[in-house]
Order: structure tokens, then C-alpha cells, then sequence
């Protein structure tokens, strides 16, 4: 293994994803020759319009499913490997869009204990990795709570604790606000976040909402299966008509920016907060 491949967490090669289609119409290519890779460590958004394959992907990266043609390797192991399927998921874990689809006990902390039961971890180091994972998502005074009882952001809260406690070097969330009131995504926006900052946790965020992604390292952007553009927050979000054109927003800080340099008034373009907002505007 070159130290170039050791820095990688997940690398895609020319992958191509077809949905066969049970009927007369045609197969549906939800990927078509994508290349990219991850760095351990990473914060990357995954940004693109329905259809557009970013679903597939995630799938893909924790080996539910596999590539039509193409490798996926996740940190070293190729997803088409069965002898190291449980390394895969163990190494990429996965937070859907729907928390109620991933709580599967009556008490929160059997729940953050299924994944780690289910791994063989000894009772002991589970109760550790408990109450480790429901720290790290500031939900250890609802360890005796009923999950049905909780908000739409301490579930996804919860669900997030029963991934950490697997102890995966990198997880994948596959539109985890979607489902969320505001107060619900600030929560586990604040939660993701803390992961990568904190933990050094490999974290790759896919979204509608933009504003959830402008402190991720890179952004990739998908249309119609192949990626169109790849680059930093500050690079991608100041191409406000080609995002517009293939269906996507952009922050509304960004937006606003665009509108003020479409009347005239001479500000960068690559605004992405309301605190640079502020801070253009006061120069």
C-alpha cells in the first residue's frame, strides 16, 4: 500500500451504476463513469437534483449495493470483496434519511446497543461505547427515554449515537436533515460537524440544503450521473446560473451576493455566511 492509498478512505473508479428495469422500458443509468476519491479526515457535500445519482453512491460507498462497472474501494478493501463485507460497513457507516427507519429498540440505549451486540463487542466495552456515542451526540439524560417520545432531531440524534458506537473511521449521511424541522437540523448539523472537527471522523454529507455544506473541504456536484463540478464551497457556490441550471440553489448569503453584483454594487462573489455577508457590506 502506497502512503498515497493509506490517506484515501474512499476511492471510486469509473463507476457505473443501471438499474434493470423489470418491463419493456430502457435500464436506467443512475451513475456513468465516475472517478473521484475521499481523504481520511475529509468533510465532502454531495450536492445534486433528483436523479441526479447521489443515493446510488451512498449506497455504493457502505457495499449495498455494487457497481455495475467500476471499483469501489473503501479504505483499502474493494466493496465487491464478500470476505470483507463487515469490514466495509464497519469502516462506513450509514444515517438515512428517516431516523424512525434505523431505531430498532424500546429504550434509546438498547438501541445505540444493537450495532455493537450485533458485532460481538463484550457487554462491558459495549456499556462504554454507549455511553461514549450518546455524549458525543449530548443525548446521554435520554438514555432511558422511549425513542418514539423524542423530536425529529433526537432521533436522527440517536441513530447517529448507534452508528459511532460500531466505531467507523467515516460515516455517510445520506440527507439526514430531509425529514427535519429547522431546530431538528441545526441540531444535527451541529452534530455532524463536531464529528469532523473534533473526532477527525471522514464524513460525507449529501443534501438539498447548501447552507449545510459550506464548511465542508470540497464540494461534488452531480448531474444526471457524472460529476460536472468538483472544487471548494467558496469555488462551486459562486457558479450561481450553472447550479441554477441543473435544478440546484446555492446558499442564500451567495444568492444575495449575486442579486447585489447584478445591480451594481462591487462585492466578491464567493460570499457564503451572513457573517461575511456583514463583513463585505461594512467595507
Amino acid at each position: 500500500m502506497t502512503m498515497e492509498t493509506e490517506k484515501k478512505m474512499i476511492e471510486v473508479q469509473n463507476v457505473r451504476f443501471v438499474y434493470p428495469h423489470n418491463n419493456e422500458e430502457e435500464n436506467v443509468i443512475a451513475l456513468d463513469g465516475v472517478d473521484f476519491h475521499i481523504n481520511k479526515g475529509e468533510f465532502v457535500g454531495i450536492i445534486g437534483h433528483n436523479g441526479s445519482g447521489k443515493s446510488t453512491l451512498a449506497k455504493l460507498f457502505n457495499a449495498i449495493i455494487f457497481p455495475t462497472q467500476g471499483d469501489v474501494w473503501v479504505n483499502g478493501f474493494n466493496t465487491k470483496d464478500q470476505e470483507h463485507l463487515w469490514d466495509i460497513r464497519q469502516t462506513a457507516g450509514m444515517v438515512f434519511q428517516n431516523p424512525d427507519n434505523q431505531l430498532v429498540a424500546t429504550i434509546v440505549e438498547d438501541d445505540v446497543a444493537f450495532g455493537p451486540e450485533n458485532l460481538g463487542v463484550p457487554p462491558l466495552e459495549i456499556r462504554t461505547r454507549v455511553d461514549q456515542a450518546l455524549a458525543i451526540v449530548e443525548m446521554q439524560a435520554y438514555a432511558h427515554q422511549k425513542p418514539h417520545q423524542l423530536s425529529g432531531g433526537q432521533k436522527q440524534r440517536i441513530a447517529i449515537a448507534g452508528i459511532l458506537a460500531m466505531e467507523p473511521e467515516c460515516i455517510i449521511f445520506d440527507e439526514p436533515t430531509a425529514m427535519l424541522d429547522p431546530s431538528g437540523r441545526r441540531e444535527v448539523m451541529t452534530t455532524i460537524r463536531k464529528l469532523n472537527q473534533d473526532k477527525n471522523m471522514t464524513v460525507i454529507h449529501i443534501t438539498h440544503y447548501m447552507s449545510e455544506i459550506i464548511g465542508a473541504d470540497r464540494i461534488i456536484v452531480l448531474d444526471k450521473g457524472k460529476i460536472v463540478m468538483e472544487g471548494t464551497p467558496e469555488t462551486i457556490f459562486k457558479n450561481v446560473q450553472a447550479l441554477k441550471k441543473i435544478g440546484l440553489d446555492v446558499p442564500p448569503m451567495t444568492e444575495l451576493a449575486y442579486e447585489l453584483r447584478n445591480e451594481g454594487i462591487n462585492i466578491r462573489d464567493n460570499i457564503l455566511s451572513i457573517d461575511e455577508m456583514v463583513e463585505a457590506l461594512c467595507q
